[in-house]
């Protein structure tokens, strides 16, 4: 049990609030000077402080800085931030539980307590990352995909129910339960936390981008690294800046037709054009009244792809609606309104907080829309869609045009792009003859095109070319929480069979929901056997297709597009569609709301304006459009009232860590510290404290360094470190087949991350990385400078001579450097191939975190200026003067840079925090952690 903190108590801010017949100890935000103007968010903070001042690491003087926040000031003020729990998931959860198995070793070795290490505040981990849709299309699909599930994953279950005994406050929900943000928002999360008598916030970080889905429940939290998630739960604070607040105002109501992932999508939009990396982001005004709290969270989710580190919104009426839909007891739902209340955390639609930047959006203008074909923030109006994809291919398809395509008739400028207010929407008001797909940008020019005839198992054939929809996924914890577009996407289903309508046969159509309420409500309302008869058939609950485990597409037509370079698309309902994440064999990957996915479904191609062309025929050969088959507003909401009660939550949740037979009848490893096998593919123990001794070594100044990989703007994380499938033909997959490991059983990057061996060789390994200084080349290649003339070679290969040769490297890289995931093994990965320093035009705020946490130095070039700019090639050799100043107790604020071609310029310094520079003087923050646990 975690001890409660004895505050210091400086602003007599300890009080007592009563509810009903208990009492809690609270610490009173009105003692602070300043307090009430605050944003919901920073009082959130404000509270931590108060209840966690210690008089050294957070100091009176930290909580006035916070009550007299300048909101237009640049943030330069750290604080100490003490969550209350952390949720993982499991691709990140199995290498923090590798990580403290290790680092209990490490603490023996170096004389200390192993019992030290375990986690002071409650750690929930979610199996949610690891099934794979390999079978689809049948009502065995989820039970034969578990199967295989348990088959390929059963070490690493084992070790994580070996943690669940060996840590105190370590809890596992095993597979088969949910998406790790539903099970947070249904179940976990307590927006108003008790723990030793104590009432405060709800907080949290967590292993994965997508935490921020709770700050639509009013609890603050954010997606963090793994190495940072394991120093939270050894009771390290995060070391943060007061940061910048941008207030978002909402007004007006979403019109009928316009779905969460339309609005999400444009919110999307805007602030990525405005600029909200680290910085929260906080919804206000009288639209967030009209905003249910499953578009809340629906929009809270996406809060890694607007770059922003939260997207919160404040408690109200709504919010405990929610908690009391999904089981909490009467207890709780009266302690979070009376302490929100208490607190000033209540709603007040028609306040205006001090916020340093507001923008606004009226929810009325929010118009259909989808996202593509490779990042998240490039919206396109639905009615837009297949004139964006023509031009948009063009990147995608080197052979010349095979045919000369139709020109797309004009748009019909009288249309509006919205749903008018009857609730049907402004798609198919023309017939162009049968409802024939266009193929063409809407100018007359031709929209490149191969056909290629494919011959199904069954003897029958169809026709593929370019723009062919071959996954169409209703995925992720970004819309399958939220009833709405998940039973509007039943609806079309449902009035698709009644057409005679179904999913083209080349498309692999798959459903995973986030938990097993949402079956059960498809259930209750009747509309499973639609889901089914057109193909969405449940293929598990976990995030499946949006982490890359869409499995591989049915054989003829994954050899159909590899032989003929083909330009196929995803369509999905997740928040990712970075390029090689999706499928291997897919190019081009859009984002949509679950009803959508279901349409281009029918549709089976991008090509197709489904805004105005027919989706197929019914029965009696007329052409269907999508006004034929999508839902009212009144529809859904009839569903969702009737088909959806407190008593599934109830159900769903009611023993949720006990797992089935499967997960129960797993022997599970006894011991405090664990027995490492030495043949295991899957759990290693990684070699980050070798010879780590209780003082530090002083950082030097990097010399003679070689450029490992020189990469443009927006290289994510999932461009550094996959978590998609593994190829025979890589380092990785050579590894695994020199450990007797099966083609059929490399499973993915992502359920390999407790192998450091596997995980080295797969950093940089993504197969679109396009690594600059080996042009022509796509994958994880690059030039090794230690053999004559620089031969291109695999990066891990070059690696191995660098160190080898003793030779450090940097990686030089464009805007946006490690956007994405919160992946730590893009930073170990990283820091294992002995990478001292990356310098790049600007970083995503969780990457840039993790390099420091493996001691990595990051970089930025001076304002305005690019590797590009500089003319560096990526051949040079790199000095790094000025590191050492840090050894001082200080961080300089740049470096100076020179290479061999006499190129030379100042470096900017992004150890942003003093808490950052102990961590890269200690080699790392593990380290900084473990000596700071046996110094205690």
């Amino acid at each position: 049990m975690k001890e409660t903190v004895v505050s210091a108590n400086s602003f007599d801010a300890r009080s007592t609030l009563q509810v009903g017949d208990e009492s809690y100890e609270i610490f009173r935000l009105d003692k602070v000077e300043g307090s009430a103007r605050l944003p919901y968010s920073l009082k959130v903070l404000l509270e931590n402080l108060l209840r966690t001042e210690d008089g050294a690491n957070i100091t009176a003087d930290h909580i006035r800085a916070l009550g007299g926040w300048d909101s237009q000031a640049q943030p330069s003020q750290e604080i100490q931030f003490t969550p209350a729990r952390v949720i993982m998931q499991d691709f990140t959860g199995v290498p923090c539980v590798v990580d403290l198995a290790t680092m209990r070793e490490a603490v023996k070795e170096l004389g200390g307590d192993p019992a030290k290490i375990n986690p002071l505040a409650p750690a929930e981990l979610v199996i949610d990352h690891s099934v794979i849709a390999d079978k689809f299309g049948t009502n065995e699909a989820f039970a034969q995909n578990v199967e295989l599930e348990y088959g390929r994953n059963r070490e690493r279950y084992q070790f994580l129910r070996w943690g669940q005994t060996a840590f105190d406050e370590f809890k596992v929900v095993p597979p088969g339960t949910g998406i790790v943000h539903q099970v947070n928002i249904e179940h976990l999360a307590r927006t108003v936390m008790v723990r030793n008598g104590q009432a405060y916030p709800d907080t949290l970080v967590g292993t994965d981008s997508h935490t921020t889905m709770v700050n639509g429940l009013g609890v603050l939290g954010w997606g963090v690294g793994g190495i940072e998630a394991e120093a939270a739960m050894l009771g390290q604070p995060v070391s943060m800046l007061i940061p910048r607040v941008v207030g978002f105002k909402l007004t007006g109501e979403l019109t009928p037709g316009t779905t969460a992932t339309d609005l999400v999508l444009t919110i999307t939009e805007m602030l990525r054009k405005h600029g909200v990396v680290g910085k929260f982001v906080e919804f206000y005004g009288e639209g967030v009244a009209a905003t249910s709290l499953a578009n809340r969270a629906t929009i809270g989710n996406m809060s890694p792809e607007f770059g922003s580190t939260a997207a919160i919104f404040p408690i109200d009426d709504e919010t405990i609606k929610y908690l009391k839909l999904t089981g909490r007891s009467e207890q709780q739902l009266a302690l979070v309104e009376a302490y929100a209340k208490q607190q000033g955390l209540w709603l007040d639609p028609k306040a205006e907080p001090d916020f340093s930047e507001k923008l606004e959006l009226d929810l009325s203008t929010v118009v259909p829309s989808i996202a593509g074909p490779k990042r998240p923030q490039d919206r396109i109006v639905l009615a837009e869609a297949a004139q964006q994809f023509a031009k948009d291919v063009l990147n995608y398809v080197e052979a010349p045009v095979a045919q000369q395509a139709t020109a797309a008739s004009p748009v019909d400028e009288a249309s509006d792009e919205s749903f008018p207010a009857s609730d049907a929407p402004a798609y198919g008001n023309q017939e162009n003859g049968a409802g024939a797909p266009q193929h063409a940008d809407g100018t007359g020019a031709a929209v490149p095109s191969n056909p290629v005839t494919v011959t199904a198992p069954d003897g029958s054939t169809y026709e593929i070319d370019h723009g062919a929809v071959t996954v169409a996924a209703i995925t992720s914890c970004t819309n399958t929480s939220n009833p709405y577009v998940m039973v509007a996407a039943a609806l079309v289903a449902k009035k698709a069979v009644e057409k005679g309508l179904t999913r083209k046969p080349w498309v692999k159509t798959t459903l995973a929901p986030g938990s097993k309420v949402v079956t059960d409500y498809f259930d209750k309302a009747g509309l499973t056997p639609y889901l089914d008869k057109v193909g969405f058939n449940l293929v598990g609950y976990g995030c499946t297709t949006c982490i890359g485990n869409s499995g591989p597409l049915p054989e003829e037509v994954s050899k159909a597009v590899n032989d003929n370079d083909l330009a196929v698309t995803s369509v999905l309902s997740g928040n990712r569609n970075f390029e090689g994440r999706i499928n291997p064999d897919v190019k081009m990957n859009y984002l949509a709301s679950p009803p959508l996915v279901v349409a281009y479904a029918l549709a089976g191609s991008m090509k197709v304006d489904i805004t105005r062309d027919a989706l197929g025929t019914d029965q009696d050969g007329n052409p269907v459009f999508l006004k034929d088959i999508w839902p009212s507003e009144a529809e859904v909401n009839d569903v969702v009232a009737n088909a959806i009660g407190e008593d599934m939550f109830s159900k769903s949740y009611s023993d949720v860590f006990a797992g089935d037979a499967q997960w129960q009848a797993l022997p599970i490893p006894t011991g405090n510290t664990f027995e490492w096998d030495p043949q295991s593919t899957y759990v290693r123990k990684p070699p980050y404290f070798e010879g780590m001794t209780m003082e530090t070594t002083p950082v030097s100044d990097i010399s003679g360094a070689r450029v490992l990989a020189k990469l443009g703007d927006s290289v994510t994380t999932d461009h550094i470190s996959p978590a998609g499938a593994i190829k025979a033909d890589t380092p990785a997959g050579k590894y695994l087949t020199e450990h007797g490991v099966e083609r059929r059983d490399f499973n993915s990057y992502g359920s390999r991350r407790g192998n450091h061996e596997v995980m080295i060789r797969g950093t940089f390994a993504n197969i679109r990385l396009r690594n600059q200084i080996a042009p022509g080349t796509e994958g994880g290649y690059t030039r090794d400078f230690t053999q004559e003339d620089g031969p291109v070679s695999f990066i891990y290969d070059a690696s191995q001579n660098y160190q080898a040769a003793g030779i450090p490297l940097v990686v030089l890289a464009g805007k946006e450097y490690g956007s994405g995931s919160s992946r730590d093994w893009a930073a170990k990965g990283t820091a294992l191939l002995g990478v001292k320093a990356v310098i790049a035009e600007s970083y995503e705020r969780i990457h840039r975190s993790n390099l420091i946490g493996m001691g990595v130095l990051p970089l930025q070039f001076p304002e305005g200026q690019s590797a590009e700019s500089l003319g560096l090639t990526g051949e040079e050799t790199f000095s790094i003067s000025g590191v050492t100043e840090l050894n001082e107790g200080t961080t300089p604020r740049t470096v100076k840079v020179t290479t061999d071609t006499g190129v030379e310029f100042d470096a900017v310094v992004r150890i942003d925090t003093p808490g950052e520079a102990d961590y890269y003087r200690n080699g790392g923050i593990m380290q900084y952690v473990l000596r700071s646990l046996i110094r205690k």
